[in-house]
């Protein structure tokens, strides 16, 4: 079984702010920083520091060599990687001074993936593979009627949300990653258990894995349901939270793991890395996550 993150390489600019900055308002930081970073780019770290064997396809610029290299010394097979000629993908940041963010994105070579060069890329991946995707990309569309076609296991996180998803068949979807935004939108309530009842009402053959933040995680499949909670850290970026979980989940069902134990340990993985500054560089490696002593705040 081989991983196939088609998604996103960003360029991270993270301004760190007392506060968010307001309409009319000018707001000097009190630092910036430059990233590697992406939810696609993220989600490959991740994997690839939880155990998983991944390639990573997507599109930068000339000015993004230096994430193809990121992904590299992160034991990513980046052969299926492209250069467009337009600028990378950028995303500036706010981090304000309790850890939360927000975030703007500029597509750039993010928004280049055509449906050849998916086809290219697919056409090296066989049934019951694994296909992780997010919504940062162009061609998504055309990127899970191929993999549908094909056989793959499709793994997708909707974000961000809008209306490309609405158009996406959702019931070749295998496994959705999301939060309780993403889940409002796709169901119209905000309740996490009536989001789970929903989706498998709308979507029975597939998974569900709902984050629900410091309330833990939810996990739907069938009439199945399992709950994890939190666990009790100091927030100091949380960037990283949502594409940490997704790449130690993922790489949990790869490796067969029962959904308890993936949970748990996707969601360790989430707790470490909001306790570090940055995106991918706060995303901690499998001895750091099995050795760690976390409290446990809620199940």
């Amino acid at each position: 079984m081989k991983i196939l993150n088609f998604g996103s390489l960003n360029i991270d600019w993270v301004y760190n702010v007392d506060h968010f900055v307001r309409p009319g308002e000018t707001l000097s930081a009190l630092s910036v920083e430059r990233f590697c970073g992406g939810k696609g780019l993220n989600q490959s770290v991740a994997l690839s520091k939880a155990g998983a064997s991944v390639f990573h396809a997507g599109g930068i610029g000339s000015d993004g060599e230096f994430l193809k290299e990121k992904l590299k010394e992160s034991n990513v097979d980046v052969s299926f990687v492209k250069v467009f000629e337009v600028p990378t993908g950028n995303a500036f940041i706010q981090v304000d001074a309790s850890g939360q963010n927000c975030i703007i994105l500029f597509g750039g070579a993010n928004q280049e993936i055509t449906k050849e060069y998916a086809q290219e890329v697919i056409n090296n991946f066989q049934e019951n593979d694994i296909l992780v995707l997010q919504n940062e990309i162009s061609s998504i569309n055309e990127i899970v009627t191929m993999a549908y076609e094909k056989g793959l296991q499709i793994v997708l996180n909707p974000s961000p949300m809008n209306g490309k998803i609405a158009e996406l068949d959702l019931n070749k979807i295998t496994y959705f990653m999301m939060n309780e935004i993403e889940g409002e939108a796709i169901t119209g309530t905000d309740e996490p258990d009536k989001i789970l009842d929903i989706m498998m009402e709308k979507y029975p053959h597939s998974k569900v894995v709902l984050t629900l933040g410091d309330k833990g995680v939810r996990y739907a499949e069938g009439e199945k349901r399992i709950a994890w909670g939190s666990y009790d850290v100091t927030a100091v970026d949380t960037t990283s939270a949502g594409d940490t979980f997704t790449g130690y989940f993922i790489a949990a069902l790869a490796e067969e793991m029962e959904i308890k134990k993936a949970l748990e340990r996707a969601s360790k993985a989430a707790a470490l890395a909001v306790s570090v500054k940055g995106a991918s560089n706060s995303i901690p490696l499998p001895e750091e996550v099995d050795n760690c002593r976390l409290i446990l705040k809620n199940n």
